[in-house]
């Protein structure tokens, strides 16, 4: 859950009108860390200013008009365009993104409104829940378009192992995609507009009820609240769903498969017996009434602890990592060619980096040398190299 932790107004701008330009801006938009200032700006008080032109722009932030003036709020990427950052600003930001927080910069035509810290406050049953979904032998992989010193606090305190960082809304997607091509069953959980292009390509796509409208349109599941906890609780459902589902079909069919053949005359050529429709008619009933009964037992069921009511061990996994530095990445568009290599390797998990140029790998089923990463490389990203 996020929330506003600091304010950082620039030089000439005090608090209150970094954050009415803030407030101006976010109250338009779905996202989180949106949310966050919202909260903070209503509980101060402050009086919404009205904004025209309003759109978002997937990945990096918000752009309206107040006034007149272009007023624009998101990631370092997307206000440097026109606004030039202090060099306190910039180590300001760096330090956040150590401590796991998102900076978020505004800036109005060419000047610098300051800067707001937003933190993902984990809440206490998040690293329950993704423990209870590795138990059930499901890989967690956290993507997000936070910095890659904000994501791997995240993962740390969420206790998860693998996550992307910096990652746009398509590349979301292309990750699912990458992961079902592998032959993998992929269950994407999102609660955004970010979201909702990797919602629509996962095999399961699931939202959360506090997200957006159009990730709950896009998704085949929502969770109406907001805990993570009732994941593993609906997939644990789920499967003792689907498994009465096949006990009914045995009990509605077995009469059938029995009586139809008796009642057609089978056993009258051997002792002449003949069914009676009088019981014929009540083993009719009687699976009816066993459909039914079998069906109520679902609510003795103690889904939270797993379809057999016991937790299952996480596979064992042994995973060696490794960074390396990446020379010749200029754009995002690299980051991605060469992270898509290094994922094409049987047995890698990687994850590149832009700002710092680095290449972090997973490696489990046994180390590859730095030649064979290379060689990879070159031929399916190009000329880029990796350095230990």
């Amino acid at each position: 859950e996020p929330q506003v932790t600091d304010l950082f107004p620039a030089d000439g701008v005090s608090e209150e009108e970094l954050l009415k330009g803030a407030f101006a801006l976010e109250h338009k938009s779905e996202h989180p860390l949106a949310r966050a200032i919202l909260a903070l700006a209503e509980e101060k008080g402050l009086a919404r200013e009205e904004v025209s032109d309003f759109s978002a722009l997937p990945g990096n932030g918000l752009v309206a008009k107040r006034n007149g003036k272009e007023l624009c709020g998101g990631n370092r990427a997307l206000i440097t365009k026109k606004a030039v950052l202090s060099k306190q600003m910039e180590e300001q930001a760096a330090k956040l993104s150590e401590e796991g927080k998102t900076p978020l910069f505004f800036r109005e035509d060419g000047k610098m409104l300051g800067m707001i810290a937003v933190a993902d406050v984990i809440k206490e049953d998040s690293p329950r829940a993704v423990k209870e979904l590795q138990n059930m032998g499901i890989r967690v992989v956290m993507l997000t378009g936070d910095n890659e010193a904000t994501a791997r606090e995240i993962a740390r305190k969420a206790g998860i192992a693998h996550y992307q960082a910096s990652v746009l809304p398509q590349d979301k997607a292309a990750f699912v995609s990458r992961l079902q091509a592998e032959g993998r069953k992929v269950a994407m959980v999102g609660d955004g507009i970010n979201d909702s292009a990797a919602l629509a390509q996962a095999d399961l796509s699931i939202a959360m009820g506090g997200g957006s409208d159009i990730a709950m349109d896009v998704a085949k599941m929502t969770i109406i609240s907001s805990d993570l906890a009732k994941i593993p609780e609906a997939l644990c459902l789920s499967r003792l769903t689907v498994r009465t589902i096949r006990q009914n079909l045995f009990w509605a069919f077995i009469y059938n498969i029995i009586g139809v053949p008796i009642a057609a005359g089978i056993l009258y050529p051997i002792n002449g017996f003949l069914l009676n429709p009088m019981i014929a008619g009540a083993a009719m009933a009687f699976s009816s009434v066993s459909v039914v009964s079998n069906s109520l037992l679902l609510k003795r069921k103690r889904i939270h602890e797993g379809e057999e009511n016991k937790e299952v061990e996480p596979p064992t996994e042994t995973i060696m990592k490794k960074e390396f530095k990446v020379e010749g990445m200029m754009c995002n568009h690299c980051r991605m060619h060469v992270e898509k290599a290094l994922n094409s390797m049987e047995g890698i998990h990687a994850t590149v980096t832009l700002n710092p140029p680095v290449a972090t790998v997973e490696f489990s089923d046994g180390e590859k040398t730095l030649e064979e990463l290379q060689k990879v490389v070159t031929k399916e990203a190009g000329d880029y190299t990796l350095k230990a």
